[in-house]
């Protein structure tokens, strides 16, 4: 995606046409043309043969031409829980100016969320309109809609309920007294009430999310003028930058002073799992609040299981007979993996399920069973999930003790309670489906970014979509309980929002520094990952507002990067838009981006001495002075700083220093952590230090 030329007369969509042209050789190229990204960057997606892709990546005037692929959606008491109550001190004529762009399934503007009462006209900068389709209407909270995937309603309104939740979880307004039937009652609240919102539909129903539509996108927001981008989607793997949608959208964005923030991904707990790896954005994990939602299985012999399924329904205490989904499975060309699952959809038979409960083995479906006919179900695995029937999802030792029972016992019943919130005291923890580091991408930069909750948080929700996503649901709600990285990300976002309506100029590194540098420690016994699940802690926005010290990148900053990680003078125009020389520094290394977090990549087993050089920028009162503190957990790392005080005259004062990490040598598939502390009696500036081994997916890691 090249930057736009500074040219009055250069027409990019006749450009473009032109281009096509020389490729196709064909009289006419529009039908063939199927977007043009010409208001905030230079860039086009098209219909092409593989014989054409190719004709067309060897023109001189193209940087580079990649597939558009599908992208996944990563899908109350979460803000009072980071402390970050209603009585924060905000600044609400700044925050009224701030405009959140939300990348998602679209928004249900006649929630009660986004109520527009005591607003007024949007902000003067403000460039955008609402195009939000058929039977939509924008008000002074959501001051601009626009629909990009085309579908049957040609409308920004959210059918799938995910987009709602995240803009609700950002930005939403206060609402009182709001649950999912009774479970997790209270107020629901975004981290900005009085921020404006504009949605930006890049996934149709269904999830599928395309790199056109979401290029389109950032194209359209940065030119409409938002303040901050949440998108809580991304691949099921990371990408190289220069093929990342995400990436090269954000990295304008940058440019422009617009920081993007990005969920992780839900394909924890496995090792190099994480999507979101461009330095340049935020990278958000998801962790629990104290606030946990789990049912209870009584058997019939009295025992009591533990499950964690979001199930508004009860079996009012009655027992009923327990099967094996493989003792009712009907399908007679059952794969292995269908025999294995046995709960496929279409599989169970109805007169055998009639009047049970069915047992199922990580399960395809959870509305199998009850299309069947069954009276409710347990499954294996099944995550923080709202279900459709009476349902249970059991851990991994508690089915173990089901599967005993059923086994020794003639005649095996059970009933199923309706869920409950308890009281979670080890809270907060990074949940399994979130996913993990190291970068595969850029292994010296740390990512995910920062944890937040994205566990059973409660938020707007469209009325028309099945709150359990399976068509036999016929419920409506106006809020429901989701989980994943989706959910985590708006927290942050808003809380990225919060920093800046009291420093409207920082830049967005220093936003994201001011975030990670702030955030509240992790208990690393928990978690073997470390660092690698969590990023630099959890989020905390009321400590974000005074950081002190903030670690600042720009744009020339970037670039060095991606130059002394290999990439050519093409790969790099191809993400920044513009004209870059790589200046060939043979000494040059991603380590040395001026980072919040440090990341030392070494051989496993031979001894090393790596040297990190970063520079923080005073963002405090002048007269002041900051010593450093390590903290390390492993005896056989090593690390000093040089020099060991920063003395600052003045505010926006800047000074460096270098972190020197020694070691003997570290095991095959190994960490290390320390952190780097600078306090001057008020601030603490903590950066996290990882020092690891291994080397992606194919090698075994803690987790």
């Amino acid at each position: 995606m090249g930057s736009l030329p500074q040219d009055d007369y250069f027409s990019p969509i006749f450009h473009h046409l032109s281009i096509l042209q020389e490729v196709l050789q064909a009289s006419t190229t529009a039908d063939f043309l199927v977007r043009s990204y010409y208001r905030s960057f230079n860039g086009f997606a098209a219909k092409l043969t593989d014989e054409e892709r190719r004709k067309l990546a060897g023109m001189d005037r193209v940087v580079s031409v990649f597939p558009s692929r599908a992208l996944q959606l990563h899908t109350t008491r979460s803000w009072d829980f980071m402390g970050f109550t209603d009585a924060v001190k905000r600044n609400p004529i700044v925050e009224s100016d701030v405009i959140v762009g939300v990348f998602d399934s679209g928004i249900w503007p006649e929630s009660e969320s986004f109520n527009d009462e005591g607003f007024g006209p949007p902000p003067v900068k403000w460039k955008g309109t609402c195009r939000g389709g058929k039977n939509f209407t924008c008000n002074n909270k959501i001051i601009g809609a626009q629909y990009f995937p085309p579908d049957e309603a040609n409308s920004a309104r959210d059918f799938d309920g995910h987009g709602s939740h995240t803009a609700s979880t950002a930005a939403g307004n206060k609402v009182a007294d709001v649950s999912f039937y009774g479970l997790a009652q209270g107020n629901a609240r975004g981290g900005v009430p009085s921020a404006r919102i504009a949605a930006y539909k890049v996934c149709s129903d269904g999830a599928s999310c395309s790199d056109v539509d979401i290029l389109s996108a950032f194209d359209q927001a940065i030119a409409d003028g938002v303040d901050i981008i949440s998108i809580s989607l991304g691949a099921n793997s990371a990408r190289d930058f220069a093929e990342d949608s995400i990436a090269i959208g954000a990295f304008h964005a940058m440019v422009k002073g617009i920081l993007t923030v990005n969920s992780a991904g839900n394909s924890g707990p496995t090792p190099s799992t994480v999507s979101s790896v461009a330095p340049w954005m935020l990278s958000v994990a998801a962790s629990t609040t104290d606030r946990q939602i789990i049912d209870r299985v009584i058997l019939g012999n009295g025992t009591v299981l533990v499950g964690n399924s979001i199930n508004s329904f009860t079996l009012d205490g009655t027992k009923f007979p327990l099967i094996n989904g493989v003792q009712i499975y009907n399908c007679t060309e059952a794969s292995l993996l269908h025999m294995i699952r046995n709960c496929c959809d279409g599989c169970l038979d109805s007169e055998l399920a009639r009047g049970k409960i069915v047992v199922c083995l990580q399960p395809e479906d959870t509305s199998e069973a009850l299309r069947a006919g069954a009276m409710g179900s347990i499954v294996r695995n099944i995550e923080n999930n709202v279900v459709p029937f009476p349902t249970s999802g059991l851990s991994y030792q508690d089915f173990l003790s089901l599967d005993t029972y059923m086994i020794s016992t003639e005649n095996p019943q059970a009933t199923i309670l309706s869920s409950e919130v308890i009281t979670d005291a080890a809270a907060p923890t990074v949940d399994s489906f979130s996913s993990r580091g190291p970068n595969n991408i850029a292994p010296e930069i740390l990512k995910p970014d920062i944890s937040a909750p994205g566990v059973d948080i409660l938020a707007a929700f469209s009325p028309l979509a099945s709150p359990s996503g399976t068509s036999e649901d016929k419920r409506s709600v106006k809020y429901s309980i989701l989980s994943g990285t989706s959910m985590s990300c708006p927290h942050a976002t808003g809380a990225a929002a919060y920093v800046k309506t009291f420093h409207p100029d920082w830049s967005p590194s220093a936003i994201k520094s001011a975030l990670m540098t702030t955030a509240s420690a992790m208990d690393a016994s928990r978690h073997p990952s470390h660092e690698f699940a969590y990023g630099a802690g959890h989020i905390n926005p009321g400590s974000a507002v005074h950081p002190g010290l903030v670690y600042e990148a720009f744009e020339d900053d970037y670039v060095s990067m991606l130059c002394s990680m290999g990439y050519d003078s093409k790969k790099v125009e191809a993400i920044a838009g513009s004209s870059f020389t790589c200046s060939g520094d043979v000494n040059a290394s991603p380590k040395d981006l001026n980072y919040p977090s440090m990341v030392v990549h070494v051989e496993p087993g031979k001894p090393f001495t790596v040297e990190l050089k970063r520079e923080v920028k005073n963002v405090g009162l002048g007269n002041s002075r900051y010593d450093s503190k390590v903290v390390t957990s492993d005896d056989g790392v090593s690390v000093t700083v040089e020099p060991t005080s920063l003395f600052f005259e003045t505010s926006r004062e800047k000074k460096s220093f270098v972190v020197s990490v020694s070691g003997g040598g570290l095991p095959e598939s190994s960490m290390a952590s320390a952190s780097l502390v600078w306090f001057d009696g008020a601030h603490s500036v903590t950066s996290p230090i990882v020092v690891y081994t291994n080397k992606g997916p194919d090698t075994e890691f803690p987790i």
